[in-house]
């Protein structure tokens, strides 16, 4: 094999970089030239390429900007959802785009993996999914590229924000991104010492979610110890917005404790950006070298991930790291989000014992 391409899709994760560069940097050492592809699948069967290694006397070595680009968040090659990678004639022209001596790498979360495991079935070239969303919404890996830092970001605004709560006696309710999944949500509720969390997964009612609410925040200012501030956290995926959840508990309030303050913030996109953390850093060099190594073995259509050494892994030379069929990650996938999975049901079950003792 004389050349890896590389490709980052979907939304951007924090660490995508730090991906690619390993990616580049491994491949170099073995001699074989690393190609980013320019905004994902578009990039891909446009022929949109950047080259990511450079000759030198000893050998090939990453360009410069790539070296650096690695403690940056965003990804440097670009990234893009494609409505025409979807179709066979489109994913015929990235195939066109793939020489007969080379393989592919694609980062991204489950849409990304489904636009690999298609090709990969379509042409000979060996592809391997590396996991990078910062829903962890991805199966058969522990974490996925981006998680960690955006678990940071939050825990860091909520602290940020319980500082003027506790100033001016209000309560809070911090809508984080998750798409359909609560993990953001769950976790960081924990870490940010949340009084309440919400998310899909509990399967509320908009009537009960409001009265949940509203109970949390009476029972929090009415007690004896005196708080000061009430910060709940809801995940993206609860259909009620935000600033309609708030302005209906404010009027369920307003009988018994008037005056009360309620803020509504959503954090959007800010949660997806910033520097990578150690670990994402980390976890994204390592799974980038246990790709190369499948590539260049010839390997196809799996992915690697973190952590998970379940039934149907396939371990690598790295102990944390193992490989899965990407037919097998995509499943996982929708178990995790239509409630099948029993890492979900743990998720929920957990949160569940949990929710007597947020709030105290």
């Amino acid at each position: 094999m004389k050349t890896i391409f590389i490709l980052t899709s979907g939304g951007d994760a924090p660490g995508m970089n730090a991906a690619v560069r390993a990616v580049a940097k491994v491949a170099a050492a073995q001699g074989v030239r690393t190609v980013g592809v320019l905004d994902g699948y578009d990039g891909l069967m446009d022929g949109r390429f950047r080259e990511l290694c450079q000759p030198t006397d000893r050998g090939l070595a990453v360009i410069p900007d790539l070296d650096t680009a690695g403690s940056l968040g965003g990804t440097l090659i670009g990234s893009a959802r494609s409505a025409r990678f979807r179709t066979p004639e489109g994913r015929q022209h990235a195939i066109a785009r793939l020489s007969a001596a080379a393989g592919l790498i694609v980062i991204g979360g489950d849409g990304s993996l489904t636009g690999a495991h298609r090709l990969a079935h379509e042409c000979g070239t060996p592809i391997i999914g590396i996991p990078a969303s910062i829903d962890n919404d991805i199966g058969c890996t522990a974490t996925a590229i981006g998680v960690d830092t955006a678990l940071n970001t939050i825990v860091e605004s909520c602290d940020r924000i319980c500082d003027t709560a506790i100033s001016h006696r209000r309560a809070f309710v911090v809508e984080v991104m998750g798409r359909q999944s609560g993990y953001l949500a769950m976790a960081s509720a924990v870490a940010a010492g949340a009084d309440a969390v919400l998310f899909r997964e509990q399967a509320r009612s908009a009537e009960d979610i409001i009265r949940t609410v509203a109970q949390t925040i009476r029972t929090a200012f009415e007690s004896e110890v005196g708080k000061r501030r009430v910060l709940i956290l809801k995940a993206e995926g609860v259909d009620i917005p935000c600033t309609s959840l708030v302005r209906r508990v404010e009027e369920e309030l307003q009988p018994v404790l008037p005056g009360v303050e309620i803020r509504a913030t959503v954090l959007g996109h800010l949660v997806r950006g910033g520097r990578p953390s150690f670990q994402d850093r980390m976890v994204a060099a390592r799974l980038g070298r246990a790709a190369v190594v499948a590539v260049l073995r010839g390997e196809s259509d799996q992915m690697v991930s973190w952590l998970q050494p379940a039934q149907g892994g396939q371990p690598t030379e790295d102990p944390s790291v193992f490989r899965y069929p990407i037919e097998r990650v995509l499943q996982e996938s929708r178990a995790l989000l239509d409630g099948s999975s029993p890492v979900t049901k743990w998720r929920v079950k957990m949160m569940s014992e949990v929710s007597g003792v947020l709030g105290l």
